[in-house]
């Protein structure tokens, strides 16, 4: 009987608190009247914005070049940036360029491709070559700043401590360090690799140098060749380069 009583009057507290809440949407003033000084100037939750969002500015036309080049066959370009240059930029300069040229790169990749369907020159296709260039330099000053700052943190210059190992047919590679359970003189699987070759492959060793030597031989003979038969065929673009 006592618990009906108290679920009644709990009824009628929930119907009264409805019927304000009721009568303070109708009336506008109401609300802030009941809401304490220091929040009646709150402002309303409608101005509120919980993600930010970011409007696209560009679409699909950072994919072609600026509509003033369209038609020339020429397209100035500055030089590629050079390591020097690169080398005094912060990291986040890096990051940025990095993108830039990504853009770029898109770009000049998407007017090659219509060149090609058109059958028409790309205008100023060496833009193309030193955006590769400048990105390649970018990887190689942040390569550079990683093994620094892991030579200062670490002492190795490697992501990963290893050393230079030989197989058994004499080849020479690196071998990093991996984690074991138990200590490696411990372990009877890694105790039974050989890191060592047997003195009968020398001679193999030889062998394999000799044909890499007389790889790279002949491929110079044929460079050789090739840049005398054009010297022959355009005499006057030799003369020219060797004035240069």
């Amino acid at each position: 009987m006592a618990a009906a009583v108290g679920m009644a009057a709990l009824c009628r507290r929930l119907a009264g608190a409805l019927r304000l809440g009721s009568a303070a949407a109708g009336l506008p003033g109401l609300t802030q009247n009941l809401l304490p000084k220091n929040l009646a100037k709150a402002e309303p939750l409608r101005q509120l914005r919980f993600v930010h969002t970011t409007l696209p500015r560009k679409g699909l036309e950072e994919f072609f070049d600026d509509p003033r080049n369209w038609g020339e066959k020429t397209v100035k370009s500055g030089d590629a940036w050079n390591i020097k240059q690169l080398r005094g930029k912060s990291s986040e300069d890096l990051h940025k360029l990095w993108y830039v040229l990504l853009k770029e790169k898109n770009m000049l990749l998407t007017l090659e491709q219509e060149s090609k369907r058109q059958l028409k020159p790309m205008p100023s296709p060496e833009r193309l070559e030193k955006v590769a260039k400048s990105m390649k330099n970018i990887d190689l000053v942040v390569r550079e700043r990683e093994i620094a700052l892991r030579l200062l943190q670490t002492g190795h210059e490697k992501p990963v401590p290893g050393e230079w190992r030989h197989d058994f047919l004499g080849r020479t590679y690196w071998y990093s360090y991996k984690e074991w359970p138990i200590p490696w003189y411990l372990n009877k699987k890694y105790k039974k690799r050989k890191f060592y070759y047997l003195p009968h492959v020398n001679h193999f060793i030889r062998l394999r140098l000799e044909k890499s030597l007389r790889r790279r031989a002949r491929r110079q003979n044929l460079e050789r060749t090739r840049r005398k038969v054009l010297e022959r065929k355009f005499p006057h673009l030799a003369v020219k380069s060797q004035s240069q």
